[in-house]
């Protein structure tokens, strides 16, 4: 029998794998091809270990002597909201820049307003509706569709092991199997909830309506601890060096220890905040939409510097190269220094933006209630990518193809090989 090993992004064969069946284990070759003799071809436990990969097991019912195997690399993934615990909304491995060319787009039935998460070849995405669905990277195929009954919902859901959790703003936690979409448990929280988990050591953090910040063990089903912390939150949580951020609408900032709850620090900005603290390079950048500012600290509480734009910041900023990025209610688009908060660029979008930018490959990302998406250089602040459908957040995606995200349809897009002269 022989089992080829693939990268599943990116389509090229993975040499080195470690192919165990059943009892017989063999090594791929440099095409990434394995042989195992197998007595009798029947149902056998194929299990796929290589470097960098996540492992893979799977029962692979055998009519042929040939399979093919994809394995994924965690690098290429986009799991949680904003790419990484930190939410810096940068995915700093995937490689694939404008301009592209549109593969497939799927329809979400009603407004979309946070982005797909993608791990192993499978987008998963909620509608307001709180209608998740989870759809194939390669062919564009919903593979199931769970409905939540009279669930609304405003964040991303997350990838945890086999599984997907989601928030609602009916106050539910969901946990569904990723294979299936069946609901494994729920657990009620009692209020609505717009912050998009975040899963660390089996622990989803989150705030809610109510004020209050949850550590909830996805293992046990039941809480670490809760705070409250005195105002509304609809901040996700970022979690980087050991620490906890989030925003609330009395406009503090809150630094928190992960473990306890405990409070590390808490500083003020000059309005509520809507959205997520972004974390990179020992900084803190901060939106505030009433105040319409976007404001940085260390990661210890030292203040470092504001920049006022005149219009809600509900946009959570994306950090990368030693920029940050954001959109205001203003239609400008801004590319700033980290560490001074000079503007380095600014683009016009045609409308206010309200979702988070977001960097892949040195491109920086905005939508806008222009309804479209627009991809600009993010070291020279060039225009590379004007897309002609977007509303609030812009991109995920994985090694393979980026997703860009209109009012109520998700588009899969990769890059258009251009001929050179």
């Amino acid at each position: 029998m022989k089992l080829t090993i693939v990268d599943g992004d990116r389509n090229t064969r993975v040499g080195g794998a470690l192919v165990r069946a059943g009892s017989r284990t063999d090594r791929t070759s440099s095409d990434g091809v394995a042989e195992i003799l197998v007595p009798k071809l029947r149902p056998l436990t194929i299990t796929v270990r290589a470097r960098d990969y996540t492992p893979r097991t799977l029962l692979e019912q055998f009519g042929r002597r040939r399979a093919t195997i994809r394995v994924y690399r965690p690098a290429n993934q986009w799991p949680l909201y904003g790419a990484t615990p930190s939410r810096a909304q940068a995915q700093t491995h995937i490689r694939l820049r404008p301009p592209f060319r549109q593969v497939w787009s799927v329809g979400m039935g009603t407004l979309i307003e946070f982005p797909a998460v993608v791990d192993d070849g499978v987008a998963y995405i909620g509608n307001a509706r709180a209608t998740i669905r989870a759809i194939s990277m390669r062919f564009g195929k919903v593979l199931w569709r769970r409905d939540t009954p009279g669930g609304k919902m405003a964040s991303s859901p997350a990838v945890f092991g086999d599984e997907i959790v989601f928030h609602t703003m009916n106050g539910w936690v969901v946990v569904l199997d990723r294979a299936t979409g069946h609901v494994r448990w729920r657990w009620y929280v009692g209020s609505p909830v717009e912050s998009s988990p975040v899963v660390r050591d089996g622990v989803d953090y989150f705030g809610a309506w109510n004020g209050r910040l949850y550590a909830l063990d996805l293992r046990t089903h039941r809480l670490r601890w809760t705070r409250e912390l005195g105002a509304k939150i609809t901040s996700s949580a970022a979690i980087a060096g050991g620490r906890l951020f989030i925003g609330d609408y009395g406009g503090r900032v809150w630094s928190l220890s992960p473990t306890t709850g405990a409070t590390r620090w808490v500083a003020g900005v000059n309005g509520r905040i809507y959205g997520t603290p972004a974390v990179a390079a020992g900084r803190v950048f901060v939106p505030s939409s009433t105040g319409g500012t976007l404001t940085a600290f260390s990661t210890t509480g030292r203040y470092l510097w504001r920049l006022a734009t005149g219009a809600y910041v509900y946009s959570s900023p994306a950090a990368w190269g030693g920029r940050v990025f954001f959109g205001s209610y203003n239609g400008v688009f801004y590319g700033v220094a980290a560490s001074s908060g000079h503007i380095l660029w600014e683009v016009g979008t045609g409308g206010p933006i309200s979702g988070a930018a977001v960097v892949v490959d040195g491109v920086a990302y905005a939508g806008s209630f222009a309804h479209r998406i627009v991809g600009v250089d993010a070291r020279s602040g060039r225009v590379l990518l004007r897309f002609g459908h977007g509303h609030y957040v812009p991109v995920s995606g994985n090694g393979m193809r980026l997703l860009f995200h209109g009012y109520s349809r998700l588009y899969a897009v990769e890059p258009r090989i251009v001929a050179r002269r």
